[in-house]
């Protein structure tokens, strides 16, 4: 059985990070939607922080489509499940076109989510100083793979209308086949603040919806929206296999897994899981929470900034990454929330930490200036922030125990990035995995006990929804023990 993908679709790339890409894209979406389209945006590979602006700009969540940790036929499932009721797709890429988890290999990349998803190309290409030389860049670009469709290119930090005209004059010249659409001057004004972790999010950017509205007047005047409407519908429909992203024997209580044979019970009552979702912890995978959700999971957000106590009946935490280190004084001086978690984590409720909610569950954060800031010390370790990078990349992760997302020797996918170190491992605290990055070294990786599971690795629950079924069963059981113990 298989679906069409008919949606009409575009992916904007770039010859390289820093063009623009980011900016390009949601400049598209808020102006498109703000047409009155049904815009359904995307970002390429594992990135947390670009979708947020993605989701304000289109009002419809951010999808991440990853070629790495998923296989062809589960991305096209994907892709059409998200899409199908919209009026147009827009992908931003990552890094520079053909940059993926390798030097040798393009998985990952943002051509080779292209190609799956038969979708035309729109380049940004930097034009700063440049004029002629734009034609062998762009020839290049179309040379490496002839697979793959550039079809249009935009034009950013332009210096004024007539450089346009002559970058315009260059392409209709040398470079068969591309559509030069538009372009973005130079324009300081439009830039988005960034920090250590790439763009700040738009949860931070407490004029997002002013900055989207100037991007999208600045857009709607410098770019032929018709021509990239054109560009996206020559991208034709595209068969896509009905790949689940729930598990092949799903609980019988999930919703929509399988039919309830006549005269059986009821399905048993959703499980709470308590999701960490604030400015400090929002790295999360909008498909991993529909698979939860899926698996029969109520998800109960609470905000570890504000809240002083965890939301009632909590059968398990979710506690994903963000920037703790950003908002460290909050959270030092929220002890009732902190002392919450840890009476949860006493009464063994299950709890799966990543990255920055691993710094949260460590004894303290310390900065860049030596000073600590406690935290829940649920982990006797110390997350100490330093000026370089720490961690980035893919990493297979080959579980070590009896996790809740895994059993021993059972590998996961997923991948890090942070600055953050930890302390020297403690003693009695096995790691949870057994981690390989991309070039090959292996290291032990995260902390697992009982019910809790902390590490370094962002997991991504559509690509490995067995994972997310072993959490939701956990958190399960862990209702069960408390409903059993309210009848005693």
């Amino acid at each position: 059985m298989s679906t069409m993908i008919a949606t009409p679709r575009l992916v904007v790339a770039a010859a390289q990070s820093g063009a623009g890409k980011t900016t390009v894209a949601t400049g598209l979406m808020a102006a498109l939607a703000r047409r009155g389209l049904r815009v359904q945006p995307y970002k390429v590979g594992p990135d947390y922080i670009d979708p947020t602006y993605h989701t304000v700009a289109t009002r419809r969540p951010s999808r991440n489509l990853d070629s790495w940790m998923f296989g062809e036929d589960a991305l096209r499932a994907l892709a059409a499940r998200t899409m199908r009721d919209a009026d147009l797709a827009l992908i931003e890429g990552v890094m520079g076109l053909y940059d993926g988890a390798g030097a040798a290999s393009e998985a990952g990349s943002t051509a080779q989510v292209a190609r799956c998803l038969a979708a035309p190309v729109l380049l940004v290409l930097d034009a700063r100083g440049m004029a002629r030389t734009a034609a062998p860049l762009l020839r290049g670009l179309q040379a490496f793979d002839p697979a793959l469709r550039i079809a249009g290119v935009i034009f950013n930090n332009v210096g004024s209308e007539g450089h346009y005209q002559l970058l315009c004059e260059v392409v209709r010249t040398y470079v068969e086949g591309v559509e030069p659409v538009g372009y973005l001057p130079k324009q300081a004004s439009i830039r988005t603040p960034e920090r250590h972790l790439g763009l700040v999010p738009s949860y931070e950017h407490s004029q997002v919806a002013a900055y989207l509205d100037s991007l999208a007047d600045l857009v709607s005047r410098t770019v032929d929206l018709e021509a990239v409407l054109r560009l996206a519908r020559s991208s034709g429909p595209l068969p896509a296999p009905e790949v689940s992203l729930t598990p092949i024997s799903p609980s019988r209580t999930a919703p929509g897994s399988v039919p309830e044979p006549a005269g059986e019970p009821e399905p048993a009552r959703p499980v709470r899981i308590g999701l960490a979702r604030d400015e400090a912890f929002h790295f999360y995978y909008e498909d991993g929470l529909d698979v939860l959700r899926s698996l029969g999971a109520e998800l109960v957000t609470f905000s570890p900034l504000r809240d002083g106590a965890l939301p009632p009946d909590l059968d398990a935490l979710y506690l994903g990454g963000g920037f703790p280190e950003v908002y460290r004084r909050e959270l030092a001086g929220n002890a009732p929330l902190r002392l919450d978690v840890g009476r949860a984590i006493a009464a063994d409720m299950p709890v799966y930490a990543e990255c920055g909610g691993l710094m949260f569950l460590s004894e303290a954060i310390v900065d860049g200036d030596g000073l600590e800031w406690p935290m829940i010390g649920a982990i006797p370790v110390k997350a100490r922030m330093q000026q370089r990078l720490a961690s980035l990349g893919y990493v297979t992760a080959v579980a070590q125990g009896e996790t809740l997302l895994a059993r021993p020797g059972e590998t996961l996918t997923g991948h890090e990035f942070h600055w953050s170190v930890l302390d020297q491992r403690p003693p009695g605290w096995e790691p949870a995995y057994l981690a390989t990055t991309r070039r090959g070294g292996t290291r032990p990786e995260g902390f697992w006990r009982r019910r809790l599971l902390a590490s370094y690795v962002h997991v991504h629950f559509a690509a490995q929804p067995a994972a997310a079924a072993r959490f939701v069963a956990a958190a399960r059981a862990y209702q069960e023990e408390r409903q059993e113990g309210f009848r005693s």
